[in-house]
Protein backbone atom coordinates (compact mmCIF):
# COMPACT_ATOMS: atom_id res chain seq x y z
CA UNK A 1 0.00 0.00 0.00
CA UNK A 2 0.83 3.40 -0.78
CA UNK A 3 0.86 5.98 2.44
CA UNK A 4 -0.62 8.24 -0.30
CA UNK A 5 -3.76 5.66 -0.21
CA UNK A 6 -4.38 6.66 3.07
CA UNK A 7 -4.61 10.47 2.64
CA UNK A 8 -8.36 12.10 2.91
CA UNK A 9 -9.51 14.83 1.57
CA UNK A 10 -9.92 17.03 4.79
CA UNK A 11 -8.33 20.65 5.19
CA UNK A 12 -5.31 20.45 7.23
CA UNK A 13 -5.56 23.04 10.06
CA UNK A 14 -2.58 23.21 12.22
CA UNK A 15 -0.01 25.58 12.12
CA UNK A 16 2.77 26.04 10.03
CA UNK A 17 5.83 24.64 11.98
CA UNK A 18 3.31 21.85 14.03
CA UNK A 19 5.40 18.61 14.98
CA UNK A 20 1.90 16.90 14.65
CA UNK A 21 2.66 17.06 11.03
CA UNK A 22 5.43 14.92 11.58
CA UNK A 23 3.71 12.41 13.20
CA UNK A 24 1.00 11.87 10.82
CA UNK A 25 3.76 11.61 8.03
CA UNK A 26 5.27 8.81 10.43
CA UNK A 27 2.26 6.93 10.91
CA UNK A 28 0.60 6.54 7.47
CA UNK A 29 4.02 4.78 6.10
CA UNK A 30 4.21 2.90 8.92
CA UNK A 31 0.73 1.90 8.90
CA UNK A 32 1.02 1.12 4.93
CA UNK A 33 3.80 -1.05 5.02
CA UNK A 34 2.01 -3.17 8.05
CA UNK A 35 -0.50 -3.50 5.96
CA UNK A 36 1.85 -4.50 2.60
CA UNK A 37 3.67 -7.00 4.44
CA UNK A 38 0.24 -8.35 5.49
CA UNK A 39 1.30 -8.13 9.20
CA UNK A 40 -1.56 -5.73 10.02
CA UNK A 41 -4.73 -5.14 8.13
CA UNK A 42 -5.87 -1.52 7.42
CA UNK A 43 -9.21 -2.58 7.64
CA UNK A 44 -8.54 -3.56 11.05
CA UNK A 45 -7.06 -0.62 12.22
CA UNK A 46 -8.96 1.51 14.82
CA UNK A 47 -7.41 4.77 15.66
CA UNK A 48 -8.76 6.83 18.77
CA UNK A 49 -8.06 10.57 19.75
CA UNK A 50 -8.71 12.86 21.84
CA UNK A 51 -9.52 16.63 22.79
CA UNK A 52 -6.96 18.95 21.51
CA UNK A 53 -4.72 19.63 18.43
CA UNK A 54 -3.41 16.31 18.38
CA UNK A 55 -6.89 14.95 17.33
CA UNK A 56 -7.21 15.99 14.16
CA UNK A 57 -4.88 13.70 12.92
CA UNK A 58 -7.60 10.69 12.36
CA UNK A 59 -9.09 13.30 9.74
CA UNK A 60 -6.07 12.92 8.09
CA UNK A 61 -5.51 9.07 7.84
CA UNK A 62 -7.83 7.03 6.22
CA UNK A 63 -8.56 4.70 8.69
CA UNK A 64 -11.37 3.44 11.14
CA UNK A 65 -11.17 5.91 13.93
CA UNK A 66 -13.15 7.11 16.63
CA UNK A 67 -13.48 10.24 18.79
CA UNK A 68 -13.52 10.84 22.75
CA UNK A 69 -14.08 13.36 24.73
CA UNK A 70 -10.99 15.07 27.01
CA UNK A 71 -8.88 12.06 28.19
CA UNK A 72 -10.68 9.35 27.93
CA UNK A 73 -8.92 7.67 24.95
CA UNK A 74 -7.25 4.97 26.99
CA UNK A 75 -10.34 3.34 28.52
CA UNK A 76 -12.74 3.87 24.75
CA UNK A 77 -9.53 2.20 23.02
CA UNK A 78 -9.36 -0.72 25.93
CA UNK A 79 -13.49 -1.14 25.10
CA UNK A 80 -12.86 -1.17 21.24
CA UNK A 81 -9.84 -3.69 21.68
CA UNK A 82 -11.93 -6.09 24.33
CA UNK A 83 -15.02 -6.23 21.99
CA UNK A 84 -12.51 -7.31 19.05
CA UNK A 85 -9.49 -8.61 20.16
CA UNK A 86 -8.30 -9.15 16.05
CA UNK A 87 -8.59 -5.31 15.95
CA UNK A 88 -4.98 -3.19 15.88
CA UNK A 89 -6.32 -0.04 18.34
CA UNK A 90 -4.35 3.06 18.04
CA UNK A 91 -4.47 5.73 20.71
CA UNK A 92 -3.40 9.71 19.89
CA UNK A 93 -3.61 12.15 22.80
CA UNK A 94 -1.75 15.14 24.24
CA UNK A 95 0.09 15.89 27.08
CA UNK A 96 -3.09 17.09 28.61
CA UNK A 97 -5.34 15.24 27.26
CA UNK A 98 -3.37 11.77 28.88
CA UNK A 99 -1.28 13.23 31.18
CA UNK A 100 -3.55 15.21 33.27
CA UNK A 101 -7.37 14.50 32.63
CA UNK A 102 -6.80 10.84 31.52
CA UNK A 103 -3.76 10.47 34.04
CA UNK A 104 -5.67 7.76 35.87
CA UNK A 105 -6.70 5.65 32.72
CA UNK A 106 -2.77 5.66 31.31
CA UNK A 107 -1.13 3.96 34.75
CA UNK A 108 -4.21 1.35 34.58
CA UNK A 109 -3.71 0.63 30.83
CA UNK A 110 0.27 -0.33 31.80
CA UNK A 111 -0.79 -2.19 34.72
CA UNK A 112 -3.50 -4.08 33.20
CA UNK A 113 -1.10 -4.18 29.84
CA UNK A 114 -3.93 -3.25 27.35
CA UNK A 115 -3.14 -4.71 23.82
CA UNK A 116 -3.02 -1.10 22.63
CA UNK A 117 -0.76 1.33 21.48
CA UNK A 118 -0.48 4.96 22.98
CA UNK A 119 1.09 8.12 21.29
CA UNK A 120 0.95 10.62 23.24
CA UNK A 121 1.52 13.74 21.11
CA UNK A 122 3.65 15.76 24.15
CA UNK A 123 4.25 19.71 22.86
CA UNK A 124 4.31 20.52 27.02
CA UNK A 125 1.50 23.07 26.05
CA UNK A 126 -2.06 23.11 25.89
CA UNK A 127 -1.93 24.59 22.05
CA UNK A 128 -5.95 24.73 21.14
CA UNK A 129 -6.78 26.93 24.34
CA UNK A 130 -3.76 28.96 23.30
CA UNK A 131 -0.83 28.18 25.81
CA UNK A 132 -1.67 27.01 29.19
CA UNK A 133 0.64 25.07 31.17
CA UNK A 134 0.91 21.22 31.23
CA UNK A 135 1.78 18.79 33.45
CA UNK A 136 4.97 18.14 31.31
CA UNK A 137 5.69 22.24 30.96
CA UNK A 138 9.19 22.99 32.63
CA UNK A 139 9.67 25.12 35.43
CA UNK A 140 9.05 28.82 34.93
CA UNK A 141 7.12 28.41 31.92
CA UNK A 142 5.30 31.51 31.07
CA UNK A 143 2.04 31.19 29.69
CA UNK A 144 -1.76 32.27 29.87
CA UNK A 145 -2.36 30.40 33.24
CA UNK A 146 0.93 31.08 34.33
CA UNK A 147 2.06 35.00 33.76
CA UNK A 148 5.06 35.13 36.38
CA UNK A 149 6.10 31.80 35.21
CA UNK A 150 5.06 28.00 36.77
CA UNK A 151 6.25 27.44 40.12
CA UNK A 152 6.37 23.26 39.65
CA UNK A 153 8.29 21.07 37.67
CA UNK A 154 6.70 18.75 35.32
CA UNK A 155 6.48 14.92 35.84
CA UNK A 156 8.21 12.32 33.82
CA UNK A 157 5.18 10.06 32.11
CA UNK A 158 7.45 7.46 31.07
CA UNK A 159 8.59 6.96 34.97
CA UNK A 160 5.05 7.06 35.65
CA UNK A 161 4.07 4.38 32.99
CA UNK A 162 7.19 2.76 34.06
CA UNK A 163 6.45 2.06 37.50
CA UNK A 164 3.18 1.23 36.38
CA UNK A 165 4.28 -1.79 34.66
CA UNK A 166 3.93 -0.66 31.07
CA UNK A 167 5.61 -3.22 28.94
CA UNK A 168 6.67 -0.87 26.21
CA UNK A 169 8.24 2.36 26.96
CA UNK A 170 9.68 4.61 24.25
CA UNK A 171 10.16 8.56 23.30
CA UNK A 172 10.50 9.95 20.09
CA UNK A 173 11.21 13.45 18.63
CA UNK A 174 8.94 14.68 15.43
CA UNK A 175 12.11 15.85 13.71
CA UNK A 176 13.66 12.87 13.88
CA UNK A 177 11.27 10.97 11.55
CA UNK A 178 12.85 7.65 10.73
CA UNK A 179 13.56 6.76 14.43
CA UNK A 180 9.95 7.90 15.04
CA UNK A 181 8.65 5.57 12.62
CA UNK A 182 10.88 2.82 13.63
CA UNK A 183 9.21 3.15 17.08
CA UNK A 184 6.12 3.61 15.74
CA UNK A 185 6.22 0.10 14.05
CA UNK A 186 7.63 -1.64 17.26
CA UNK A 187 5.10 -0.04 19.22
CA UNK A 188 2.68 -1.58 17.02
CA UNK A 189 4.13 -4.77 16.33
CA UNK A 190 4.38 -5.25 20.91
CA UNK A 191 1.69 -7.36 22.12
CA UNK A 192 0.82 -5.38 25.07
CA UNK A 193 0.53 -1.78 25.97
CA UNK A 194 2.79 0.23 24.13
CA UNK A 195 3.57 3.85 25.22
CA UNK A 196 5.51 6.35 23.10
CA UNK A 197 5.96 9.90 24.40
CA UNK A 198 6.49 12.28 21.40
CA UNK A 199 8.42 15.45 21.74
CA UNK A 200 6.13 17.54 19.31
CA UNK A 201 6.72 21.11 19.31
CA UNK A 202 4.28 23.46 18.90
CA UNK A 203 5.44 25.59 16.70
CA UNK A 204 3.08 28.82 17.98
CA UNK A 205 2.96 28.47 22.05
CA UNK A 206 5.81 27.13 23.36
CA UNK A 207 8.82 26.72 20.47
CA UNK A 208 11.07 24.34 21.60
CA UNK A 209 13.16 23.26 18.24
CA UNK A 210 16.46 24.50 18.95
CA UNK A 211 16.41 23.19 22.18
CA UNK A 212 15.11 19.77 20.92
CA UNK A 213 17.78 19.63 18.39
CA UNK A 214 20.48 20.61 20.09
CA UNK A 215 20.04 18.39 23.08
CA UNK A 216 17.95 14.85 21.40
CA UNK A 217 20.17 12.08 20.80
CA UNK A 218 19.20 8.33 19.73
CA UNK A 219 20.28 5.72 22.65
CA UNK A 220 22.96 3.15 21.65
CA UNK A 221 23.90 0.39 23.05
CA UNK A 222 21.27 -0.38 25.30
CA UNK A 223 19.29 -3.13 26.01
CA UNK A 224 15.13 -2.37 26.56
CA UNK A 225 14.98 -5.87 28.46
CA UNK A 226 17.45 -5.15 30.82
CA UNK A 227 14.79 -3.88 34.00
CA UNK A 228 17.73 -1.75 35.44
CA UNK A 229 19.17 0.21 32.60
CA UNK A 230 15.81 0.95 31.05
CA UNK A 231 14.95 2.87 34.43
CA UNK A 232 18.29 4.49 34.21
CA UNK A 233 18.14 5.45 31.20
CA UNK A 234 14.41 6.56 31.70
CA UNK A 235 15.51 8.90 34.34
CA UNK A 236 18.32 10.13 32.37
CA UNK A 237 16.23 13.35 31.17
CA UNK A 238 13.79 14.98 33.81
CA UNK A 239 11.80 16.83 31.58
CA UNK A 240 13.18 20.02 33.48
CA UNK A 241 16.59 20.70 32.03
CA UNK A 242 18.34 21.23 29.06
CA UNK A 243 19.23 17.26 28.00
CA UNK A 244 20.96 15.48 26.71
CA UNK A 245 17.51 14.16 26.34
CA UNK A 246 17.73 10.37 25.04
CA UNK A 247 15.32 8.93 22.28
CA UNK A 248 14.57 5.43 21.39
CA UNK A 249 13.07 2.10 23.18
CA UNK A 250 13.60 2.45 26.82
CA UNK A 251 11.96 -0.67 28.08
CA UNK A 252 10.38 -4.06 26.53
CA UNK A 253 9.18 -7.20 27.95
CA UNK A 254 6.62 -9.85 27.27
CA UNK A 255 3.51 -10.34 29.61
CA UNK A 256 0.33 -11.54 29.94
CA UNK A 257 -2.35 -9.05 28.66
CA UNK A 258 -5.10 -7.29 30.26
CA UNK A 259 -7.53 -9.08 27.10
CA UNK A 260 -6.07 -12.85 28.12
CA UNK A 261 -6.76 -12.13 31.75
CA UNK A 262 -10.05 -11.15 31.17
CA UNK A 263 -11.13 -13.77 29.36
CA UNK A 264 -9.36 -16.39 31.80
CA UNK A 265 -11.04 -14.94 34.84
CA UNK A 266 -15.05 -14.05 33.67
CA UNK A 267 -16.29 -17.49 33.31
CA UNK A 268 -19.21 -15.64 31.22
CA UNK A 269 -16.83 -14.52 28.32
CA UNK A 270 -15.24 -16.85 26.42
CA UNK A 271 -12.70 -17.07 22.59
CA UNK A 272 -15.05 -17.70 20.01
CA UNK A 273 -12.56 -17.22 16.32
CA UNK A 274 -10.21 -15.16 17.51
CA UNK A 275 -12.65 -12.44 18.81
CA UNK A 276 -14.32 -12.07 22.82
CA UNK A 277 -17.81 -12.75 23.04
CA UNK A 278 -20.46 -13.51 25.25
CA UNK A 279 -22.27 -16.94 26.03
CA UNK A 280 -25.98 -17.23 25.59
CA UNK A 281 -25.66 -19.17 28.69
CA UNK A 282 -26.78 -17.06 31.91
CA UNK A 283 -27.79 -14.29 29.70
CA UNK A 284 -31.35 -15.51 28.69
Amino acid sequence: MNPKDLGTKAANTWCPGCGNFAILNAIKPVLADLDEEGVVDIENVVLVSGIGCHAKIVDYVNANSFYTIHGRTIPVATGIKLANPDLTVICFAGDGDAYAEGLDHLIFAAKRNVDITAIIHDNRVYGLTTGQYTPTSPSGFVGRSTPSGLEVPPINPLEIVFASGGSFIARGYSSKLELLKEIFREAILHRGFSFVDVLQVCATFFNLYDLYNESCRPIEDHDPSDVARARERILEWDYNSDGPIPLGIFYKKEATTFGDNFAKLNPKITDLDGAIKRTLSGYI
